[in-house]
């Protein structure tokens, strides 16, 4: 508790000097809670944290010096400087990551401890998180989950009284937190956070529990900050709370002078105490040392730490994860494997055999998402009925769930179902999922693949026929790919689960009855990145996205009786685009035509055309031409459905205007 009063208070110095940037979010006066919580742990369980965590990691035995270094923004940081103060991490003592977003960490806890539960090991995952936190959608999806599962995850909520300036009184229809452990069926306790013993006690039979396969449990550190939500923070009017109240617990609430007290009770010395004392603040002098000595980062390291390279297995960085194998049914058939053959299939059934080949390959692989095991595909059932997972209709939370196990030994494939939904999991998948990787310095992997069909014909309205990939590109750490025939499918698919960082899949419903042929080889991997020249052409060259390749070859049948030859290209991967293949065929053709589905603003399409008005304009003979649905939501009606998108007359229309 000393580490991290002193540590606070040092930063709190610094931070008044100009050497910590951005924001200082002091624990001040909450050190009991953590303290008590951590010491119930093994060194290999693991634990989040929130804004407000610079202690958890001191609590979970992290050495001082990076901690310090990471608040200065330097080199020498744990997270070399990508994370700050609201996002530390250290894997090395099991500090999973800290999360800014208010309630973000604990569907990632959730997804670890599910990951500890499928890998049959004795792991149990510390979840911190403030008051404010309990009013999120995400605390109580992830709570119904974990209970649902009897997952072993303790959460422990710090209740200071307070969400930045405003008391639980004023925000809780029920303030007391505990009780609504209730609703989902786990223990909830109420224990007070100033006494280390207590929360220690309280921790521990929360541990006990779930080790012995009882889920978790819910507990509620009544605690206190001493200083304001944000150090400097400068509140304009009113003090929102009773400067008596804030001295009260100065004076009588402190957790170190009661913890002093108790042991001078018990027999120590003050001799001893003040050797304590003193080892402290020489801990945090030699951090502020070292971090002032540290570099700041190179210029020329910016994009380090962005993507991890892809794997065939996966390992994790976290201490004590040492990756389980999954045992896989011995009834699951063989599958063919000899080199060259070919099958015909449809684009759906390719998907459901490319999760059935690296499903049978890495026993990591799991499948979780709502009604997967009824539409999932059968054979999958049959096969893997142990590592196939059916959620609550949670969408944000049982992402975030896939994420944290992803982070912590497994390879998830989220289904999201229609691509639409990717909007409510949006903020786990761009705030987590994206972000952590390059956030936590390259310490942890995030190897996940999230399904997204688009079905974007047959009446499915606005709010159910939406491509949002476009919004998705513009969010640096994921990767994105749109297959559009059944070979591309499986290739790309298996390409993604072996992959080490997030992959947003996008299936085209209207697709999915297609039929190809397709290799059975279980090695066969298409490269995320590559484009395929679908029909080569010298006159135009036309790019064609997702669904749009269907009336885009009917249209290019057409136009070659015309005598027009244009040469189509099917990018396959969003993110990233094959620069090169483009440029490559506009070469040959000087003309370029992209066409798509999506909406007109800020598509594929945009970024195609920027890419190739900067680096191929002299190449180019005439102006390049998009085509693309109007910047109008999807109709309901199908006869306002009907012509919405590309159709095969416009695209030559467009063909032979760009000619």
């Amino acid at each position: 508790m000393l580490r991290i009063r002193r540590f606070e208070e040092e930063g709190m110095r610094q931070y008044t000097g100009d050497n910590i940037p951005g924001w200082f979010h002091s624990s001040v006066g909450q050190e009991a809670a953590v303290v008590g919580a951590c010491l119930a742990l093994r060194d290999d369980d693991a634990m989040t944290g929130t804004h407000r965590s610079h202690g958890h990691p001191i609590g979970k035995g992290a050495h001082l010096d990076g901690l310090m270094a990471e608040l200065m923004g330097k080199a020498g940081g744990i997270c070399k400087g990508r994370g700050g103060s609201m996002h530390l991490a250290d894997n090395s003592v099991g500090i999973i990551s800290e999360s800014a977003i208010v309630g973000g960490g604990i569907p990632l806890a959730t997804g670890c401890a599910f990951s500890v539960k499928v890998r049959g090991v004795d792991q149990v995952i510390l979840c911190f998180f403030g008051d404010g936190a309990v009013n999120q959608g995400t605390f109580h999806e992830s709570l119904n989950m974990a209970s649902l599962w009897k997952l072993p995850v303790i959460y422990l909520c710090e209740n200071n009284g307070y969400a930045i300036t405003t008391s639980v009184a004023q925000s809780h229809g029920q303030p007391d937190i505990a009780l609504r452990a209730a609703g989902y069926g786990m223990p909830g306790v109420t224990v007070d956070g100033q006494d280390v013993s207590a929360v220690y006690e309280a921790t521990a039979e929360a541990v006990t529990r779930a080790r012995a396969g009882k889920g978790p449990t819910l507990v509620v550190a009544n605690t206190y900050r001493f200083d304001e939500h944000n150090f400097g923070l400068v509140i304009r009017g009113e003090p929102y709370r009773p400067v008596e109240e804030v001295e009260a617990h100065k004076r009588d609430r402190d957790p170190i002078l009661l913890y002093r007290t108790v042991l001078l009770e018990e027999g120590i010395n003050e001799k001893s105490l003040r050797a304590i004392e003193d080892e402290a603040a020489e801990a945090v002098k030699q951090a502020v040392q070292f971090a002032l000595a540290s570099p700041m980062p190179r210029p020329e390291t910016l994009p380090h730490y962005m993507f991890n390279s892809p794997l065939v297995g996966h390992s994790s960085s976290c201490a004590g994860l040492e990756r389980e194998p999954v045992d896989v049914p011995s009834n699951a058939e063989k599958l063919a494997s000899t080199v060259g053959t070919h099958v015909q299939m449809t684009y759906s059934e390719a998907i459901v055999q490319a999760q059935i080949e690296e499903m049978e390959r890495d026993g990591s692989v799991v499948l979780m998402g709502e009604d997967v095991t009824v539409y999932g595909g059968t054979k999958l059932i049959e096969r893997f009925r142990n590592r196939i997972w059916d959620t609550p209709i949670s969408e944000g939370s049982f992402t975030g769930v896939g994420i944290g196990a992803a982070i912590y030994g497994l390879r998830p494939i989220v289904d999201l179902q229609y691509a639409s939904f990717a909007y409510l999991a949006s903020d786990q998948i761009i705030n987590q999922a994206s972000k952590l990787r390059y956030m936590t310095g390259g310490q942890i992997n995030i190897p996940i693949v999230f399904r997204c069909c688009i079905y974007s014909t047959g009446s499915n309205a606005a709010q159910h026929a939406d491509r949002p990939y476009p919004s998705f590109m513009n969010v640096p750490g994921l990767k994105i790919i749109n297959p559009t025939s059944a070979a591309d499918m499986k290739g790309l698919m298996k390409s993604a689960i072996r992959d080490g960082d997030p992959v947003l899949v996008f299936e085209e419903n209207k697709l999915r009855p297609l039929i190809g042929d397709v290799p059975t080889d279980p090695e066969h991997t298409i490269p995320i990145g590559k484009a395929d020249v679908k029909r080569e052409g010298k006159d135009v060259t036309l790019i064609a996205i997702g669904a749009a390749i269907q009336p885009t070859m009917e249209a290019v049948d057409a136009l070659a009786r015309e005598g027009i030859s244009v040469e189509v290209i099917d990018p396959r991967t969003l993110k990233p685009l094959d620069h090169e293949a483009f440029k490559t065929s506009v070469a040959k053709t000087g003309r370029l035509l992209v066409v798509e589905d999506a909406h007109r603003v800020c598509n594929v399409g945009s970024e195609i055309a920027a890419v190739m008005a900067e680096e191929a304009s002299d190449l180019l003979k005439r102006p390049i031409l998009r085509l693309s649905a109007p910047d109008i939501h999807v109709p309901f009606s199908p006869a306002l459905e009907k012509d919405f998108y590309p159709t095969k007359d416009r695209i030559i229309a467009a063909v032979r205007r760009v000619v």
